[in-house]
């Protein structure tokens, strides 16, 4: 059977350019790592800056078909169609804010983690900037265009690119190339100028480092890329790195520590659950969580640091000190900034406090380890 073509972004040929081993990711063929490894690459961002391709993600505009011109009203409007499928709230969005949400299915398991932002512009009311994962977009999609129905229109960004910039330089360097991004602070995002045109810029990002995200349009690509990386204090940086450095900042990756049987509740996510769209019970899934809000859930997501022997690896059972198994690895490695080993995983809440001692199962040997505080290393973010 014939393997399917893998899609392309456009800087797949300057990461070949630049020596990266490809892989598959979300259906896309990605840079995994470059030649000096994802160890180098992982410390250089917590260090420096690093540049990322992240064109595989989902970015799109949910636009009303018709605005009343009154920016405050048409916000509301477009808020109240994405908040059928979603747990945050979105009208209370402020002009120029992103808000990190989950996506849910009608048993309040999560379909995924999105980001929804906000425009600032008066004459962008009415539009919301929206960035779902790689691996679900599609269905993602599907849903917020039936949310839509005939009152928005989905319009994909995904035929752009999507370069993020990490790390306690990114906004210095930036700013040298796009004029106004240190105006932002955390999770707020922008339209600024680059070569006669106008890029979505954010800062936000998925390392715990200050830094940006920005969607440019496929032909100033490139030229974004090669002059982001012609600064000595930039190093393009593959999705190894970009996976250890999440770990580490304690976020989760859907399709390992998120997935449509685990509730935001489980998942240690409760915040993403605005206390407006609490209180109202007006999100799919809403009995659930309101049940595990006040009796507690059956498992909750937790840190794990590994005290002794190989990191513990997805699928890696956990138990307790008498052997009893209590649940499952859902992500772990090594931490380059810690030197260590850590790991995310479900327990039951009764042994979910800091401190406690558990095990983990590797090569068939039980190690020590205990439940810790994440994220494992401070997140750094420009508040």
């Amino acid at each position: 059977m014939s393997q399917p073509t893998l899609k392309t972004t456009p800087l797949t040929a300057a990461h070949r350019a630049l020596g990266a081993r490809m892989v598959e990711f979300g259906g896309y063929e990605m840079p995994v790592q470059y030649p000096r490894g994802i160890l180098k690459e992982h410390l250089w961002t917590r260090e420096s800056i690093g540049a990322f391709d992240v064109s595989h993600m989902g970015p799109s505009f949910l636009e009303l078909k018709e605005r009343t011109g009154e920016g405050e009203a048409d916000h509301r409007a477009v808020a109240a169609l994405v908040e059928t499928i979603v747990s945050g709230d979105i009208r209370g969005l402020k002009p120029g804010q992103l808000r990190y949400t989950l996506l849910l299915n009608e048993h309040g398991g999560i379909v995924d983690d999105l980001m929804v932002g906000r425009p600032g512009a008066a004459q962008d009311q009415g539009r919301l900037y929206i960035v779902v994962n790689a691996g679900t977009k599609e269905g993602d999609f599907a849903r917020l265009a039936r949310a839509g129905g005939d009152q928005a229109t989905l319009r994909r960004a995904d035929d752009r690119a999507l370069i993020a910039a990490q790390g306690p330089g990114a906004a210095q360097v930036l700013e040298g190339l796009l004029p106004g991004v240190t105006d932002l602070t955390f999770m707020t995002f922008a339209t600024v100028p680059f070569e006669g045109a106008r890029l979505t810029a954010s800062r936000s990002g998925y390392t715990g480092e200050d830094g940006f995200e920005v969607l440019v349009p496929a032909p100033l690509a490139q030229g974004l890329w090669d002059r982001l990386l012609a600064d000595e204090r930039v190093a393009p940086i593959g999705l190894g790195a970009r996976d250890s450095l999440r770990l580490e900042a304690g976020l989760p990756l859907y399709g390992h520590d998120l997935d449509e049987t685990v509730s935001p509740i489980e998942a240690n996510l409760a915040f993403a659950v605005s206390r407006r769209r609490r209180k109202a019970g007006d999100f799919p899934g809403a009995a659930r969580i309101e049940r595990e809000l006040a009796d507690g859930p059956s498992r909750l997501r937790v840190g794990l640091r590994v005290l002794e022997g190989a990191p513990a690896r997805e699928g890696a059972e956990i138990l307790d000190e008498e052997g009893a198994p209590l649940g499952l690895v859902t992500s772990g490695g090594f931490a380059p900034s810690l030197g260590a080993a850590v790991a995310m995983g479900f327990v039951p809440p009764s042994r979910s406090e800091i401190g406690t001692p558990l095990r983990v199962v590797v090569r068939g040997r039980p190690q020590q380890a205990e439940v810790t505080a994440m994220p494992f290393v401070p997140h750094r973010y420009h508040r």
